[in-house]
């Protein structure tokens, strides 16, 4: 195994992605050529195809580190989790912003935030019918709230957001 080589690939791997993530924040994903990142990376085009067979795989792979980075987050938050259910989550969005517009505005790739569902909620106030609706219905909501939110700039706070996720299940019983 050639250490040397494998720090090389990862240093390259970083600068490709570093300036993929810069020119995401102000293009769509289809007006990003490889070429534009080698350029600007200082890097080879083999160099980039040695690592990624396009765009949209470099696109991908990048949204695959970003959801096992917010996995980790609700992981280590999950045990936190009170009332208050998305509270600690929206926090850490308006604490990040730059890292959910881009997850977002990777869009193409991946349609919503792969956020943990109180099934208990669900099933409390729907009296468990139709939970798996319920849940698309209810992401699909969550990720329009939290873009808006994000695209205003996060002008609200993360408790004004949670109080209008919680305030759809009052008075549903």
């Amino acid at each position: 195994m050639n250490i040397s080589n494998n720090k090389k690939r990862k240093k390259s791997q970083e600068q490709i992605e570093k300036i993929f993530l810069q020119l995401i924040q102000k293009k769509n994903i289809d007006e990003i050529s490889v070429s534009t990142i080698c350029d600007k990376a200082n890097l080879n085009r083999s160099t980039f195809y040695s690592n990624y067979i396009d765009i949209y795989d470099l696109a991908e792979k990048i949204k695959q580190q970003m959801e096992i980075e917010f996995a980790q987050f609700q992981l280590s938050n999950n045990a936190k989790q009170d009332e208050n259910g998305y509270l600690s989550m929206f926090r850490y969005i308006k604490d990040n912003q730059i890292f959910f517009k881009t997850y977002f505005k990777l869009e193409e790739i991946s349609k919503s935030l792969p956020t943990q569902y109180r099934v208990e909620l669900a099933e409390k106030y729907y009296d468990n019918k139709f939970i798996d609706y319920h849940i698309e219905f209810f992401r699909a909501g969550l990720n329009a709230i939290i873009k808006k939110w994000l695209n205003n700039g996060c002008k609200e706070t993360p408790e004004e957001i949670n109080e209008i996720i919680t305030s759809e299940y009052k008075n549903k019983s």
